[in-house]
């Protein structure tokens, strides 16, 4: 008998009211922003609705996405746009994102 596969872990950004973006993560990213819409989110999306998902990332498992999830965080609500728009690629590290590895802090080179 084999092992199951884990399931991925997602990182998701929320645009909320009044410009406010939160970010959260989860295994299945369409419950839980109904869940935040429906006002059984976090505290942060009780007090500011979310409109959109802004963007969602794969990863591997919880603690890989939990450690980006960190990393975006300590990230301006600008450098957060930036990162939503492909302007600012945030380096995951070790972390196991399905994504393009990128510049820590920096802007992504114009194509």
């Amino acid at each position: 008998m084999t092992a199951a596969t884990p399931k991925p872990w997602f990182l998701y950004l929320l645009e909320c009211a009044g410009g406010r973006i939160y970010t959260g993560i989860t295994v299945d990213v369409e419950a839980r922003y109904a869940a935040h819409v429906a006002g059984k989110g976090a505290r942060f999306t009780r007090a500011y609705p979310p409109s959109r998902v802004l963007l969602s990332l794969t990863f591997a498992d919880r603690s890989a996405a939990s450690r980006a999830e960190y990393r975006v965080k300590q990230l301006s609500a600008s450098q957060k746009r930036a990162l939503i728009a492909g302007k600012f690629v945030c380096d995951f590290g070790d972390v196991g994102v399905d994504a393009a590895p990128g510049l820590k802090g920096r802007a992504a080179p114009d194509e």
